[in-house]
């Protein structure tokens, strides 16, 4: 199988990037240490290549209607342009479709960011939905064809200031623009861009969209303004350390979002109907979604592994590491409701018991560690 390439393929080869098959895309799991891009991201500023993720535009007088009933999320939260929010789309099981955030633009659009490994899955289920309800908006991804959009995520406690030194023109419209916003700017040195404030590292940053054919001339003038490059092994060390779930790993179809501490994006108050409401009040929560510290020696936490309580009840780990920015073994694990912060459970690694604190999430937060 030829895998697909985004538009940086060419600049992260150049760089001596290790390329690794990552859901049928060819990208960098790291540039020679993923310890120090991780670093770079905690303590300055460094920078992914996120053109695998789709950018879908959903636009017509219907829109807000159609997601609405379609997001698990309340889009009437969105009133001001630029307005962002964190949803799941649910199958009517109330499984998890996909997450994904949704940003709203005017009230005939409404542009969406989905994982890159359910784009295809993602855009055919939109456009079932807006058939099965006449809606009438037009669905365009653009990640593939025509006019297509290139991101790159600069994270970090100084990664604002290096987008605005490369990208000045940028800098009236997001100096003040709030966590989860978003602003298009059209007369940057790299053509009209999308900049959002939506990170997935922990650390405060920039999300910046735009178009393909202009994405390894960016990558290039923030790497020139000392923006380190960092791959999907930072990324994801990253992003466990912020408490933040990874479609695949610590969700999916199979998964009911509020055993995945994903209630808080899930509005099950308002009168309003969703696909997946009705499955999810019927099912209610069954187990909850906590962090986990090594405190043996003898392993580190991985997914899978067996979680056991007190009681004697199970869960299990759907995402470990060992963090950087703590030196433990860490996890985000499923676990019966039984559990409480604070309370000592045992991990199953390689036939060993061995404890393990139950935390709050995040681990780590603007360069904090919060859990210890």
């Amino acid at each position: 199988m030829t895998l697909k390439a985004t538009p940086l393929n060419s600049a992260h080869r150049a760089l001596g990037a290790k390329m690794v098959d990552f859901g049928g895309w060819d990208m960098p799991v790291n540039y020679g240490s993923q310890i120090e891009e991780h670093n770079a991201v905690r303590s300055d500023a460094g920078m992914f290549d996120v053109s695998h993720m789709c950018v879908v535009d959903v636009k017509g007088a219907n829109t807000r209607a159609f997601l609405r009933g379609l997001l698990a999320n309340n889009v009437d939260k969105l009133q001001a342009p630029g307005k962002a929010l964190y949803s799941c789309m649910l199958n009517p099981e109330g499984g998890v479709i996909d997450d994904l955030i949704v940003y709203f633009l005017s009230e005939d659009w409404f542009r969406i960011v989905v994982n890159a490994g359910t784009a295809d899955k993602d855009v055919a289920w939109m456009n079932a939905q807006n058939a099965a309800t006449n809606s009438g908006v037009s669905i365009t991804q653009r990640r593939d064809g025509n006019d297509p959009i290139a991101l790159i995520a600069v994270q970090g406690p100084n990664a604002r200031a290096k987008v605005w030194q490369v990208l000045p023109t940028t800098q009236a419209s997001t100096e003040n623009l709030k966590p989860f916003n978003a602003a298009i700017v059209g007369d940057t040195a790299f053509g009209e861009a999308m900049v959002a404030r939506t990170g997935y590292t922990g650390e405060d940053g920039f999300e910046i969209g735009v178009p393909a054919s202009q994405a390894e001339a960016l990558w290039n003038a923030l790497l020139a303004a000392g923006v380190k490059p960092a791959g999907l092994g930072a990324r994801d060390t990253l992003r466990l350390e912020a408490g933040m779930n990874l479609y695949g790993q610590d969700m999916d179809e199979t998964t009911n979002p509020l055993d995945a501490g994903l209630a808080w994006t899930i509005d099950l108050v308002s009168e309003r109907d969703f696909i997946g409401k009705a499955a999810l009040q019927a099912k209610g929560q069954g187990a909850q979604f906590v962090g986990l510290i090594l405190r043996e020696k003898g392993g580190i936490l991985r997914a899978h592994q067996k979680v056991v309580a007190a009681s004697g009840n199970e869960g299990e780990i759907t995402s470990g590491t060992f963090s950087p920015s703590m030196q433990q073994a860490i996890a985000l694990a499923r676990v019966p409701m039984d559990v409480a912060v604070g309370d000592t459970v045992h991990v199953i690694i390689r036939d060993k018991r061995l404890a393990a604190s139950v935390v709050k999430l995040p681990f780590v937060r603007n360069g904090k560690v919060l859990a210890a």
